[in-house]
């Protein structure tokens, strides 16, 4: 029998951005496989010389997509491939498929965007700010539009300690109209060079050029029946269309990646810290409900204007800042989607469970006995990867000189410490979110659209979930064949290079004691 979102959901025709990425895959595969929508747009580029199309063309052998097939063969009929680029004027959009955009969708979910923390500061504001404008004005366009969806980050605020289901703009060094008016009044080399000066608080390009994508919501939207989702750090999938599925190595998954491998054994982080991570198949469930509840909420206003209009006259307010603002924010609701306050999960905890069941995932392309050690000590990080990884990436490149092949691992080790320090920022601190949207709209929904649509991190099983999400990393990153034959012989390599490390301890602890013995004898003989 037919839910209420699924309802909602039949006939329909969707736009979307993003439809590529990680998050949008998911997105896409829960949406075919549940609903019967009519239509879904996806706004692409060609990528690496391969057209849209061809792209497109390639996804049935996409491990996120077989189940989905298995239940509906000719699920991807309704996909119609949008040729354009978030970074382009006017989204590279043709006026003919701009034309069809206006005339036939009902939902927007703009999910787009450049995720890459260093990303130079000119072109996160072309893909993450100047899109987000666009696609607004396009939706302002749409003659049937029902509900729009921008998808933002749980850290587009991360300068402040409690993150409330609110816009922020007072953090902004410059209003975000103003910074897109310098992105086209200064040559990009420049703006870069203001990029200290224009973030001020904010970490990297992509929180602060989230951030001023919110701004743009909350001034520009108007009356685009609208919310903001945002979701904490997305990472393998729980349960759906495959658990533990993943296709990119951002945030944490990249830490569980090299150490699988036995290449990186020190992180610097906090223990005590919360990680507000979320699976990805629960946050493409919530965005599927949060568009719903839009699209009710926008049609139930819409119904009671009228009333409300002749209250407003009534009441009326002679604050004009006051009334602006109230107009700017009303019915454009924000959910943030993080890791329960009841049911949390901590970057000890992250580390101990990894730890714990990844013997039971091992790679067989390992380089070394897998391990990991975290400090939030500087001095102590320093001096550990001094040890761990740069001694251990000179003496390898050595041997790789030696063999007349082309070093790699001192490099390989310089990109993981960037890379780590890019992460410093949010695994060295906390954040308390409030969630009451998130929790009302889990609460609007009936027990068949929760079953269906499920987004309740309470019942997250963090045993469960990592279990499921190291053998994925081994299967869809490692791409190591799947199967207990291919287990149990990472398992024995796993015990070779467990010997040799446990020996190499010794002879390493041995010789250092022995220095230290010779050192002391030196000194009482003086």
């Amino acid at each position: 029998m037919e839910t209420e979102v699924q309802a909602f959901y039949k006939n329909k025709t969707i736009f979307l951005t993003g439809g590529s990425g990680f998050l949008g895959k998911v997105l896409l595969e829960k949406i075919m496989r549940t609903t019967e929508v009519k239509r879904l747009y996806i706004l692409m580029r060609p990528k690496r010389g391969v057209e849209i199309h061809e792209r497109i063309g390639s996804w049935p052998t996409d491990p996120v997509f077989q189940n989905l097939l298995n239940v509906k063969p000719n699920a991807f009929e309704c996909l119609v491939p949008i040729a354009g680029d978030c970074a382009e004027l006017d989204l590279g959009i043709s006026e003919q498929d701009r034309q069809i955009l206006k005339n036939e969708v009902q939902i927007v979910i703009h999910s787009a965007a450049t995720v890459r923390f260093n990303e130079p500061l000119h072109h996160a504001l072309d893909i993450n700010v100047r899109a987000t404008r666009l696609v607004m004005e396009l939706g302002k366009e749409m003659q049937h539009l029902e509900s729009f969806v921008h998808v933002s980050t749980a850290f587009s605020n991360c300068v402040v300690n409690h993150i409330k289901e609110t816009y922020y703009p007072e953090l902004l060094s410059c209003p975000a109209a103003k910074v897109l008016e310098l992105k086209e009044q200064l040559s990009n080399e420049l703006l870069d060079k203001m990029t200290p000066a224009l973030l001020d608080k904010f970490p990297n390009t992509y929180t602060y050029t989230k951030a001023l994508a919110e701004h743009l919501v909350q001034t520009e939207s108007g009356d685009l029946p609208m919310c903001i989702f945002r979701p904490g750090i997305i990472i393998a999938s729980y349960k759906e269309p495959v658990s533990g599925w993943m296709d990119n190595l951002y945030g944490p998954i990249s830490i569980l990646y090299a150490a699988a491998f036995g290449v990186m054994r020190i992180c610097r982080v906090d223990v005590k810290k919360e990680a507000n991570v979320v699976p990805v198949d629960f946050c493409a469930n919530l965005l599927i409900a949060s568009v719903w509840k839009t699209a009710i909420d926008a049609k139930r206003a819409k119904e009671q204007k009228p009333e409300q209009t002749q209250k407003d006259g009534e009441n009326s307010t002679n604050n004009p800042i006051q009334k602006e603002e109230e107009q700017k924010t009303f019915g454009k609701p924000i959910y943030n989607f993080v890791t329960s306050e009841h049911h949390p999960l901590t970057w000890g905890d992250f580390i101990s469970k990894v730890s714990e069941l990844g013997p039971a995932y091992p790679i067989t392309k390992m380089m070394w006995f897998p391990f990991l050690i975290p400090t939030n000590s500087q001095f102590l990080y320093q001096l550990l990867i001094f040890f761990y990884h740069v001694i251990p990436g000179y003496a390898i490149d050595l041997i790789l000189r030696l063999r007349g092949k082309r070093p790699r691992m001192v490099k390989l080790y310089e990109k993981m410490h960037k890379n780590f320090m890019m992460l410093g920022p949010f695994v060295d601190r906390s954040w308390k979110f409030q969630t009451t949207n998130m929790q009302r709209l889990w609460e609007h929904m009936s027990i068949s659209d929760r079953k269906v649509y499920e987004f309740d991190m309470t019942k997250v099983n963090w045993n469960e979930y990592f279990g499921r999400a190291l053998a994925g990393m081994r299967i869809y990153l490692a791409n190591e064949e799947p199967g207990n034959e291919s287990i149990k012989r990472g398992q024995k390599i796993r015990a070779r290079f467990e010997i040799l490390h446990r020996s190499l301890q010794v002879i390493v602890c041995s010789a250092g004691a022995a220095i230290l013995w010779s050192m002391l004898k030196l000194l009482i003989s003086f």
